[in-house]
């Protein structure tokens, strides 16, 4: 490509680009994909790297967003509100980690993934816990006073309680839920209006009305997640939004501290597919570093900070027609209806099957067999049907009826108050329940037998020597050597798996046993509480509930397992074969803090925060969440929360150094 037309392509896209931001942030009417968008952007920041003399000074590759409304008054923003870094594939994010570790010089590195929600960008300005300013993005450098207008939204906490800095900035978006964009649409409609397009496109216009009576009337929320101030208090991001949340802001909910990216691809994978149960809508993941410490060592592009990045879940749709509707019945007994469609083509593979979610999804669609229907394909997850084309749906169509009995094992299905899927109780003999449980027993952060994987699953239960978890520790070399396509390796390798399982501590069997909503921490919980397995049947609802973190639904399903009498002689057959179901006794340093509680805050020289909270325990003490009457003593390390200290301050609390603190251990 010549020179000239090189200066000429940059010069097009540079002015489509900018064209596209302009309907995007300010007429909230944007007329392309987010992801062709991104591609063209991409585009533009190749040639200007290969190019960077042709590059305009107002190239969007260096400017963020579009320009501004003139109705409103323009304020600079004191910090650049910046864009993030988008990819759309494994791959990139990988070398988004590989990035950040190589500059940190570390091997793995703790992120927090936050729904990234689809809505319009907004920063909030307190002063003395009072909400003093609300700004929007604009064009980053500067964006438009929209303080009043803010303030009629109530989730917008006006006056906040606690123990806050003095002045600080906090970030976030300003959304509206699919349920109150739907009420406003029936409105509409009743009114004879057009309806709106999107919520998003909702929620941006409705800042632009100058009257904050007609604002109030606009069901908005919003949802906060970036703190920021002079004088930074905290030392990771997380803990900042704790603190917030603590004062009355409304921070990002579902978000998760990640310890490396291996955590936040499961993240990640789980989100694609539980955001369709949300009631708002979002596109993607913002996946960040958690220390401030280490953000502020990567610092920032032109553009983008170097210690964040959004995943955008990747979407193309198509239009096809349902055939039928199939139904798939998941470990937990979650019933997941399936579109059967008229093959299309969608990111280069042919889409055969939709999913459909739950009943719920359905009913919203109204969505029928032989509908023409719009569906959506994201990266490697399951299709989804996303709309119907009402105009050309059939006068003899029917609304399509849910089952009322298992596919399976034709068991009555279970539907209980506020949750979205139908359920199959017959936990033990419906097919893919049952082989679910195995896959799930012998998983890596359960029973690790390792040589049992999905297929040998399957496997051992159709040929019936697997029916009960028990039954694994029955198996026998000469059985499974007389199965198909096994040799007397992959037998042996089995039975010493099994073997070697017994020594799993007690939290991992519990966790293993797939008890409804007992997960990995709250395994560890309640083996810990109850020390053994036999505490844990015996025990009621009402003695469950005491214990840190278990509420009513974990206990009344905790309950209802070892009601079962098959359960309980299966645990009786495990207990026989040798399995762990009595918890390992703490290790005992001492007993000089016994009924003493300590908090622990700041960052210290010569251990972590774990190592002390373990060394706490270890000598009979309680680690405390927060500062209270109840407190003993304040650990305090570099950086140490100035709330904490002032708190402590206030109580009479005992504030000590990481030095006394040893002192006090091991004086004896």
């Amino acid at each position: 490509m010549q020179i000239h037309e090189i200066q000429a392509k940059i010069q097009a896209l540079t002015a489509e680009l900018k064209g596209h931001n302009y309907r995007y942030y300010v007429l909230a009417e944007p007329v392309i994909s987010d992801q062709q968008f991104d591609l063209k952007l991409k585009e533009l920041e190749a040639l200007e790297k290969e190019n960077p003399t042709l590059a305009l000074a107002d190239s969007p590759t260096r400017i963020v967003g579009g320009g501004l409304i003139e109705d409103f008054k323009t304020v600079p923003h004191k910090r650049r509100m910046m864009s993030l870094g988008n990819t759309y594939s494994e791959e990139e994010l990988r070398e988004f980690d590989e990035r950040v570790k190589k500059s940190l010089g570390l091997d793995s590195v703790e992120y927090v993934c936050e729904l990234k929600i689809d809505g319009l960008a907004i920063s909030l300005f307190y002063e003395e816990g009072q909400l003093v300013q609300a700004v929007t993005r604009g064009d980053g450098f500067q964006g438009d006073d929209v303080t009043e207008n803010v303030k009629t939204i109530r989730s917008v906490k006006q006056q906040l309680h606690g123990n806050f800095p003095k002045s600080f900035e906090i970030r976030g978006e300003i959304f509206m839920h699919r349920k109150g964009f739907e009420k406003l649409n029936a409105l509409r409609r009743s009114q004879g209006e057009a309806e709106y397009a999107n919520p998003r496109n909702v929620a941006s216009g409705s800042l632009k009305i100058k009257d904050p009576n007609e604002v109030a009337k606009r069901p908005l929320d919003i949802t906060l997640y970036h703190f920021l101030s002079d004088t930074n208090p905290f030392q990771t991001h997380s803990d900042s939004l704790q603190n917030a949340h603590q004062w009355g802001i409304k921070t990002a909910e579902n978000s998760k501290n990640c310890r490396n990216i291996e955590e936040v691809f499961s993240y990640l994978t789980h989100w694609d597919e539980a955001r369709h149960d949300l009631g708002y809508d979002t596109d993607g993941v913002v996946i960040k570093v958690n220390s401030f410490r280490y953000q502020e060592e990567l610092g920032f592009t032109a553009k983008v900070p170097r210690w964040a990045i959004a995943y955008k879940f990747q979407t193309e749709t198509a239009s096809s027609t349902l055939l039928g509707i199939t139904y798939q019945v998941g470990r937990t007994g979650a019933i997941t209806p399936v579109a059967e469609l008229q093959p299309v083509q969608l990111l280069g593979t042919t889409v055969k099957r939709a999913s459909l979610h739950n009943a719920n999804e359905i009913e919203r669609l109204d969505v029928r067999v032989g509908d023409a229907i719009f569906v959506e394909k994201g990266g490697e997850i399951i299709p989804k049907i996303v709309g119907v084309d009402f105009s050309r749906r059939s006068e003899q169509s029917q609304p399509h009826i849910y089952i009322t009995h298992c596919p399976e094992c034709n068991t009555e299905l279970v539907r209980k108050e506020g949750e979205a899927h139908h359920y199959c109780p017959n936990v033990d003999e419906c097919p893919p329940q049952a082989i679910g449980k195995i896959e799930h027993f012998v998983g890596r952060k359960s029973m690790d037998i390792q040589s049992i994987g999905s297929e040998m699953a399957e496997t051992l239960y159709t040929a019936g020597l697997v029916r009960d978890l028990a039954d694994l520790y029955d198996l026998t070399f000469e059985q499974i050597l007389a199965l198909d396509r096994v040799g007397e390796k992959t037998a042996n390798n089995l039975i010493e798996g099994i073997e070697q399982s017994k020594s799993q501590p007690f939290e991992r069997v519990l966790f293993g046993l797939g008890i409804r909503y007992v997960g990995e921490t709250v395994a560890k919980k309640l083996a810990s509480a109850m020390g053994n397995i036999d505490n844990l049947m015996s025990a009621p609802e009402e003695t469950l509930i005491t214990v840190d973190e278990i509420g009513e639904r974990i206990a009344e399903s905790v309950v209802q397992y070892f009601a079962e009498p098959k359960h309980r002689e299966g645990i009786e057959r495990m207990k026989a074969a040798g399995l762990q179901f009595t918890a390992a006794e703490k290790v005992s340093l001492g007993s000089n803090l016994t009924g003493k509680t300590m908090v622990i805050s700041g960052v210290f020289a010569k251990h972590s925060r774990d190592e002390i909270k373990v060394m706490i325990e270890a000598h009979g003490g309680k680690v405390g969440s927060g500062v209270t009457g109840k407190t003993d003593y304040l650990v305090a390390g570099d950086g140490i929360g100035p709330s904490k200290l002032e708190k402590a301050t206030q109580l009479g609390v005992q504030i000590i150094d990481e030095d006394t603190f040893l002192d006090l251990i091991s004086n004896q």
